[in-house]
């Protein structure tokens, strides 16, 4: 052995998986970048109760969800959070990743319930991967706009957009119902 110090032609290449991207919150600022650069048609909420960012091991933004007030009067009852929006380029997981973290702080949070408009021609399977459930299927909407009262108008277009929810009733009957079948037992019954 010799007292020189160990160059990268030393070291083997590593055999295990790559980091998983971890959630980490992040700043108002920081999320209507990302979005602004990586979803142009979305425009910048008007507020926030908080947000996450997906980073990747490098450490680099791949994905934000931000999340405040709901935006119709009758869901806002000061225990229901909204994914105002939702933006991300990295794994095919990332945008379950973001919800159920996004879940996990609105529950810590105090909030009993959150909800999330998709377009419903655009695929769902991550939301339901998250544990969130469809509710109702809207038809498009013709604007805000009234003669009493202006607003910008919406960037749903004329697509139908589903209402999806979850709440700590489906959260807590999901957990306890994994929790009374052993992990043997879950294994033996859906061999996969």
């Amino acid at each position: 052995m010799t007292d020189q110090p160990e160059t990268a032609a030393h070291y083997r290449p590593s055999r295990r998986r790559p980091a998983r991207p971890r959630v980490r919150p992040i700043s108002y600022r920081q999320a209507c970048a990302y979005i602004s650069a990586h979803r142009e048609q979305l425009e910048r909420p008007q507020g926030h109760a908080f947000s996450l960012g997906l980073i990747n091991h490098a450490g680099n933004l791949i994905g934000v969800a931000m999340v405040g007030r709901p935006d119709a009067r009758h869901h806002d009852d000061g225990l229901t959070a909204e994914v105002t929006r939702l933006a991300y380029d990295g794994p095919r997981n990332a945008c379950s990743v973001l919800l159920a973290a996004a879940w996990r702080v609105a529950r810590r949070m105090g909030y009993r319930r959150m909800i999330a408009y998709t377009r419903s021609d655009k695929p769902a399977a991550d939301l339901r991967a998250a544990g969130w459930k469809a509710i109702t299927e809207t038809p498009p909407t013709r604007g805000r706009n009234r003669l009493s009262r202006h607003h910008a108008p919406l960037s749903t277009g004329d697509a139908n957009r589903t209402h999806w929810q979850v709440t700590t009733e489906d959260w807590r009957t999901r957990s306890e119902a994994a929790d009374r079948v052993p992990r043997r037992a879950r294994e033996a019954q859906d061999p996969r």
